[in-house]
């Protein structure tokens, strides 16, 4: 492993001094720092000129400037954005932040939500929601984003903030999605006719039944789960972790996912008193835009997941690895419902607020212009102005994750030993997720490090669109102000991003099948 690491990065050391000593070259040649002076009136405009050749070097070959740019660059200085007098490296920190903080979220939400559905889908092949399914994927996989993003803006930004200054129930869209869930559920479970019949009904009258409820009782205005809703929503995942990764005949996996429910439940006042006397305290910056509450709830995260690996440890059994990854899956989804009930708890006061006007739903930016409240509230205007872009990003990768996902399955499920598991009594539950959906995530593990990269290095019109300051502005601006330190860096940036993403992908490739190794 250490003597592949090491070619790798060898090699990958190599391949981007080539790309920067090329790039370098080609920028040389094409950009132009003085196109804006060449047509300037100015009486002066010979001495303009001359000042910033002197100023950027330009009497001197490229491959000096690229040298000087060079050594630099390996002692941490990006170079200058002459246009602006700002140092590169004061620039990159914050735009990479803003993608890192887009790509996440909507590669997560994608990538969860595209390998389910291609699971589903692949299990229940030629019938009508396998065919709706695929139909869906293929629309939203040609749908240009720049009509997407605009569709988003009027429809759900627009159109929501207009509804939420007054909601009431709009009883034919309350059916109709009432209906949709019906027909999802009822498709997803599968099922004889009566089996199909009592899914679709269930589903809708519960979701029927509770955004009417959420709506005539005004918790759409003022949302809250509180203890009970966590204990309730806990519980009930809790289960569902058990039955899908464990069995429910597993007593030893259950218990220990109810002991993470259970002490969350224990902290969720103690952890009420934390959050709220220290919601001022939490908005001072670290470094690149971290704050001290995010990175605070980081370090409790990884606590919890540290608790749940050691209660499924001590509850034991024939196999402790299931209870233990069980119980630190419950112990943080319990944690995220704690952390989504403080949120909700604050969005009366943010939908209220002077700079918010009753309009949550952001349409342009990052965040709210000279909002400066405590840290739940910035958390909550962070998530507002997050949702469009990261809702365009989704719809359209999540296409293509379920058709791969799909693919995959089903090529699995036509395997032997797939087949031979069968054939020795497994269940249908450890047959799919504990043989089929490792080897079926194989194609995935070259597609998403990819997709990532893709990404951060700048979505650049979904960012153009929603005015977010990311790495793709971050490159299109410099590129077309000609500045070439920038460029440069973003350049470097994302080539050692891909490098990396085909390093994580060979490592992936290890974890998903024993077969592979790394070294070999």
């Amino acid at each position: 492993m250490i003597r592949f690491l090491l070619r790798r990065l060898g090699l990958a050391i190599g391949i981007l001094f080539v790309i920067s000593f090329v790039a370098y070259g080609l920028l040389a040649l094409a950009l132009d720092p003085l196109s804006d002076l060449r047509e300037s009136t100015a009486l002066n405009k010979e001495q303009l000129i001359q000042r910033r050749i002197d100023m950027l070097r330009l009497d001197e070959h490229w491959t000096v400037r690229y040298w000087d740019w060079l050594t630099s660059v390996l002692r941490g200085d990006f170079g200058d954005a002459w246009m602006t007098g700002q140092k590169v490296n004061d620039m990159l920190g914050p735009a990479m932040m803003t993608s890192v903080q887009l790509v996440a979220t909507a590669t997560f939400l994608a990538l969860i939500v595209g390998v389910i559905i291609g699971v589903v889908s692949a299990l229940r092949q030629y019938t009508a929601f396998d065919y709706t399914i695929t139909l869906i994927s293929f629309v939203l996989y040609a749908l240009p984003v720049f009509w997407v993003a605009v569709l988003l803006k009027e429809y759900l930004a627009i159109g929501l903030n207009n509804y939420l200054a007054n909601p009431v129930p709009n009883w034919p869209a309350l059916v109709i999605t009432g209906v949709l869930s019906g027909l999802f559920w009822a498709g997803a479970l599968g099922g004889d006719m009566r089996r199909r019949l009592i899914t679709f009904g269930s589903a809708f009258l519960v979701t029927f039944g509770l955004l009417t409820l959420a709506i005539v009782t005004g918790w759409i205005k003022n949302p809250f789960l509180g203890i009970i809703g966590v204990g309730l929503a806990g519980l009930g995942l809790a289960y569902c972790v058990t039955l899908v990764f464990a069995g429910l005949k597993n007593r030893r996996a259950l218990y220990s996912s109810l002991t993470m429910v259970a002490i969350g439940l224990a902290l969720y006042y103690p952890l009420q008193y934390l959050f709220y006397h220290w919601r001022v305290v939490w908005r001072r910056e670290l470094f690149w835009g971290l704050s001290e509450g995010s990175a605070t709830l980081l370090g409790l995260l990884l606590v919890t997941i540290v608790v749940g690996c050691v209660v499924g440890w001590l509850f034991g059994g024939d196999d402790r690895g299931v209870s233990m990854r069980g119980a630190a899956l419950t112990g943080v989804i319990i944690a995220a419902l704690i952390y989504v009930d403080q949120v909700l708890k604050n969005w009366s006061p943010y939908f209220s607020h002077r700079e918010i006007r009753g309009r949550p739903i952001a349409t342009i930016g990052a965040r709210t212009p000279a909002f400066d409240e405590n840290y739940w509230l910035v958390t909550i205007d962070r998530w507002t102005h997050l949702l469009l872009p990261t809702m365009a990003l989704v719809l359209i990768s999540f296409a293509g994750y379920v058709r791969y996902e799909r693919g995959a399955t089903l090529e699995v499920l036509s395997q032997d030993y797939i087949r031979t598991a069968r054939s020795k009594g497994l269940s249908e539950r450890v047959v799919i997720v504990r043989h089929a959906l490792r080897n079926a995530l194989m194609p995935l593990a070259s597609i998403i490090p990819v997709d990532i990269v893709s990404l951060l290095g700048g979505a650049v019109i979904t960012e153009t669109i929603f005015g977010w300051s990311g790495m793709g502005k971050f490159f299109i601006d410099h590129l077309g102000t000609n500045q070439i330190d920038p460029v440069m860096i973003y350049i470097l940036f994302t080539g050692a991003l891909a490098m990396l993403a085909n390093l994580m992908a060979d490592l992936l490739y290890g974890l998903l099948d024993p077969r592979i190794r790394v070294n070999a």
